[in-house]
């Protein structure tokens, strides 16, 4: 079966039937493949790349699939997706502190990456100049979907999650840029220039994402939807406009896209929970799709030339390239040098660098080919290295030890004619809520837990009733404290019983 350039053939209704089984299939390999990774500590990615490449040409499947350019439109697809899943989920309270480092090491960290990457692939392996650049900035964006997943498994201190999470959503975009450059016909001239536009580039794509995040959010806020299940589209829609938008300006609409989502991930939206489960399932779709699609694209009988360069190129880039751009980006922040050296192994390489290889070949660049080939054989042997031994790196620098109280998990509903609101909390197994009594809360004038649900069952509390973790409580509060109360709660579950009278500021953990 060959898929790819050649002549395109209408979709009948017997094609689509058959289309949409291998799709369902692939997806329920690729879900109990999940369950497999998280076992054995393998990253799924690569489980997802066998997929892809058991059903390739020289797989079962015999699917031969040549398609650079679709491959990189999918690919750009998925990663928009995987940004806002990642902007979501970053909390604000924990980049804030960590906001410069991060910037500095998503643009001078990846400068300095791909000098002394390119510097190697020339000298060591023997490309010419063009091409060295080529990989130096592919294999610098450290891969979003790869950190996303895997550091927030890890209980690991917030300054170290926020600079590593910060970093991976903000240098897609300038290496995006580099790639293009490189891969463009002729030579670039006048560094200063480049530099110049990918700061402007920058720039236009941030002002927007942050102007759509806030615009979206305060719709959200003020405009009740008829149904809980439009939330959640509505907001992935907004942050899909922010990388449309920040494109179609000749910004950058990754990095539009993934302050978007963080802006909206932040302000307190309607039924969020479920717009948060809706994005996660998204970003596993555009996840498995992505890396099987890698996994047809590849050729594995051609990769056995370029196995040693990749393993040159990345040693080097695993073991100097990183490790100095991190040194000399935070040594400014006085970072200790534990997490500096942890964060020097998390530089997780992922389907963002394949997709990126594809930048070359859609131009029709000299090589691309074995560009491409290099960048595939580099992420899976390092990906297979780095991500099941970076818990255990985290253990040895004692890094993963006092893990913080666990934030609760609290789903808003407006009540539109009564001038209310819902609040739904969960209470998790680290929370410090655990053993508080319903009057120790201390809710403002207003608010009222009107329902607990423990083991399965509903009662109303009692001011004494003490409460557990596991348990869900039903908090009715008036429009004008709805937002107190939140943080009243989210105080209790971070301090107990002894956390301030309101749950202001200085009652949530500092890292």
């Amino acid at each position: 079966m060959r898929l790819g350039q050649g002549r395109e053939q209408p979709l009948t209704v017997h094609h689509l039937n058959q289309l949409l089984l291998v799709c369902s299939l692939v997806l329920l390999v690729a879900v109990a493949a999940v369950r497999i990774s998280s076992r054995s500590g393998l990253p799924s990615l690569l489980v997802y790349l066998g997929i892809g490449i058991a059903m390739g040409q020289d797989g079962i499947g015999d699917i031969h699939f040549d398609n650079a350019e679709l491959t990189q439109v999918i690919g750009y697809a998925a990663l928009v997706v995987i940004l806002a899943e990642g902007g979501l989920g970053t909390k604000w309270k924990e980049i804030e502190p960590v906001l410069p480092s991060a910037t500095a090491l998503a643009l001078a960290g990846t400068a300095v990456s791909v000098g002394v990457t390119a510097t190697a692939a020339h000298y060591l392996v023997g490309l010419d100049w063009r091409q060295a650049l080529i990989i130096g900035a592919v294999v610098s964006s450290t891969d979003a979907a790869a950190v996303f997943s895997v550091l927030r498994r890890i209980p690991l201190p917030a300054r170290v999650t926020g600079t590593l999470e910060a970093e991976s959503g903000f240098n897609d975009a300038p290496v995006v840029i580099l790639v293009v450059a490189f891969s463009t016909a002729g030579p670039v001239e006048h560094w200063y220039v480049l530099i110049g536009e990918i700061l402007l580039e920058l720039a236009i794509g941030a002002a927007l994402g942050l102007l759509v995040g806030w615009l979206g959010s305060w719709g959200l806020r003020h405009v009740a939807l008829p149904a809980s299940g439009l939330y959640p589209i509505a907001v992935m829609a907004i942050a899909v406009t922010a990388y449309a938008a920040g494109a179609l300006a000749h910004g950058s609409g990754f990095i539009a896209v993934y302050l978007a989502a963080m802006v909206l991930g932040n302000a307190k939206l309607p039924h969020w929970p479920a717009t948060r489960g809706f994005a996660e399932g998204l970003g596993w779709l555009a996840q498995i799709g992505m890396f099987v699609l890698l996994g047809l694209l590849v050729t594995p009988h051609e990769l056995g030339d370029d196995v040693v360069p990749a393993l040159v190129i990345g040693l080097v880039l695993t073991m100097v390239a990183r490790p100095l751009s991190i040194v000399a980006c935070l040594m400014p922040f006085r970072v200790p040098w534990q997490e500096q050296t942890l964060m020097s192994w998390a530089g997780l390489r992922g389907a963002v660098p394949i997709i990126l290889a594809t930048i070359p070949m859609v131009q029709g660049v000299s090589g691309s080919g074995r560009i491409f080939n290099i960048v595939f054989v580099l992420v899976v042997v390092y990906t297979l290295v780095q991500g099941p031994t970076l818990p255990w790196l985290a253990r040895k620098l004692r890094l993963g030890e006092g893990a913080e109280a666990a934030d609760l998990g609290i789903e808003s509903a407006p009540l539109e004619r009564l001038r209310g609101h819902l609040l739904s909390v969960a209470i998790p197994d680290g929370s410090r809520m655990h053993g508080v009594e319903v009057n120790e809360l201390r809710l403002p004038a207003g608010a009222a837990v009107t329902l607990v649900v423990r083991d399965e069952k509903s009662f109303v509390p009692l001011p004494t009733t003490v409460l557990r973790r596991g348990d869900e409580l039903l908090v009715v509060t008036t429009d004008p404290v709805r937002d107190a109360a939140e943080r009243r709660l989210r105080a209790v579950g971070h301090g107990g019983k002894l956390a301030g009278w309101l749950g202001t500021d200085e009652d949530a953990p500092r890292s």
